[in-house]
């Protein structure tokens, strides 16, 4: 462990405007090294205890700041009053990839006949022998997060935290159990919303109810429009689920880029999907008979028989019970969203906010990074030390999977203007599905990209695939743009073959400079 005895940076008093989110005035201001402290282990009991940072939370943020800052020799605590790891390990990224795994590798077996793999007809998938090695798998990850908070010398408190002072929280709302510290991180994540409708919160279940799920529905409903919705209904009906997904608009995801929405809608209804657009829920019914659920749409549609029907029309912050104006965090948004600079400070002094809660790039790697770089910045002598949230990669674990990063097509105009934006695309069959027979070639399952460049010198702003292993290929092209990559440069960097990932750098017209008479881009938007 480092030693105790460096510098502190604190943040200073309230924003004078937070509407318009800036740079801290000050994130630099120094004080003094931090205080020699005693061992830390298990709260118990109660009384006022004081630390140097105390994180409200520990999702994947609260966790990776709280040991970044006790590496550093500060004395650290996180309160929690539900199982360690967030939403992330418990009902979000690594349960969900579970059984996405599971949906992928069961649309591979009944693929495998493509491939001369013969015998494998009448294979049966059972969800409840999944989720009880789903549940041991993440029961034993919450057992190395407590672990590893332990190997830190992380203080864990149990129970719900509200503010009752400056810098001061009560556990379960008992003031006589009361902690307080020089520095506090607001990172309580977020919760699913449920649409305020007869019938739904009595017979519908959330992304959180997914998981909960001890039998396979036969007949499923996904409401909404969102990678959640769409990663849910994916996984359903690869899991050959019949499975209909409402969504609100013409079509899912639709502010990605247009040609990932597009091609989406037609992947998934080409998949068995039944997509329904132009749906808004109005009430939710159950069959006293049959147990059986009906959805009533705004638009006078009645939609039954469905087993499960599963909201996924968004998230909203876990603010509501930390009374945060007794701390002077007074710029909550309409849905509970905590205004940050960018350097993670709210309004109030000593009080920071990171991941769900702040609504901005809802992202575990987002907030573990934030995270840590606020950690640095408090604890560990980097005055400047704040994450940059521009060029941050995405993926969506769809059927098939999704890979986004920067601008799309429609962002670089309106930002940049036509004249300085020109778009590469390409559409091809992965090599995996190559010896299918049966069927027209254009049966095969297309994947497809697209590369936004802006200027002169055609810098990648904006990539975007959809398509079998998009979600491992983004990582690489990530790091590329990050360091501003052109489109000259993806074309020198030679192909791996056959890969789908070469397409990405194999982009027409390969090699030639735009001023260059070969150069088919007569115009800067027109596409291949």
């Amino acid at each position: 462990m480092f030693s105790r005895n460096i510098p502190r940076v604190a943040s200073i008093g309230l924003l004078s405007v937070l509407a318009t989110v800036g740079a801290h005035p000050n994130p630099t201001a120094a004080t003094a090294p931090i205080a020699t402290s005693p061992s830390r282990g298990m709260a118990s009991g109660k009384g006022n205890r004081h630390f140097d940072y105390l994180v409200i939370g520990a999702g994947s943020g609260g966790m990776a700041s709280a040991r970044r800052a006790a590496s550093y020799g500060a004395k650290v605590a996180v309160v929690e009053r539900s199982a360690l790891g967030g939403t992330c390990v418990n009902v979000g990224c690594v349960p969900k990839k579970v059984m996405f795994n599971a949906g992928t590798l069961f649309e591979q077996i009944h693929e495998a006949h493509h491939h001369g793999i013969t015998g494998v007809d009448g294979v049966r998938f059972d969800w409840a022998a999944l989720k009880n090695s789903r549940d041991a798998y993440i029961r034993r990850l919450n057992g190395i997060y407590g672990s590893n908070l332990d190997k830190s010398e992380v203080t864990v408190v149990t129970g719900d935290a509200s503010f009752v002072g400056d810098r001061t929280v009560a556990i379960d709302g008992d003031a006589g159990n009361t902690y307080t510290a020089d520095h506090v991180l607001v990172a309580p994540g977020g919760y699913p919303v449920v649409p305020d409708i007869p019938g739904a919160r009595e017979h519908c279940i959330t992304s959180d109810g997914f998981f909960e799920l001890e039998r396979q529905p036969g007949k499923v409903a996904v409401v909404g429009a969102g990678y959640i919705a769409v990663e849910l209904a994916g996984i359903f009906n690869a899991l050959q689920s019949d499975t209909t997904l409402f969504v609100r608009g013409d079509r899912a995801l639709r502010k990605f880029d247009s040609m990932i929405a597009t091609r989406l809608d037609g992947l998934m209804r080409k998949a068995g999907i039944k997509v329904t657009p132009g749906s808004t829920p109005k009430a939710v019914e159950r069959d006293a008979e049959t147990g059986k659920l009906t959805l009533e749409l705004e638009n006078g549609e009645r939609h039954e028989g469905f087993d499960e029907i599963v909201m996924a029309i968004g998230r909203a912050p876990s603010s509501a019970s930390l009374n945060l104006a007794e701390t002077g965090v007074h710029d909550i948004g309409r849905r509970g969203h905590i205004s940050v600079d960018e350097y993670q400070n709210t309004a109030a002094e000593g009080v920071y906010a990171l991941g769900d809660v702040c609504g901005k790039a809802e992202l575990t790697p987002v907030a573990i990074a934030a995270g840590r770089r606020l950690a640095d910045r408090l604890f560990g002598g980097m005055p400047t030390a704040k994450l940059d949230y521009e060029g941050i990669p995405t993926v969506v674990f769809s059927h098939p999977t999704i890979g986004t990063i920067g601008l799309t097509e429609e962002e670089a105009v309106a930002k940049h203007g036509a004249d300085e934006v020109k778009v590469y695309t390409t559409n091809f069959v992965n090599l995996y599905y190559g010896p299918w027979y049966g069927g027209q070639a254009g049966d095969k399952p297309m994947t497809s990209a697209k590369l936004v460049c802006l200027g002169a010198d055609e810098r990648v702003v904006g990539l975007h695939i959809i398509g079998m292993a998009s979600d491992e290929i983004l990582q690489g092209f990530g790091v590329a743009m990050k360091m501003g990559a052109t489109k000259a440069d993806f074309d020198n960097c030679v192909a791996i073959h056959p890969t789908a990932a070469e397409e990405l750098v194999t982009m027409a017209p390969w090699g030639l400079a735009p001023g260059n008479p070969a150069h088919p881009l007569a115009t800067p938007t027109s596409k291949l």
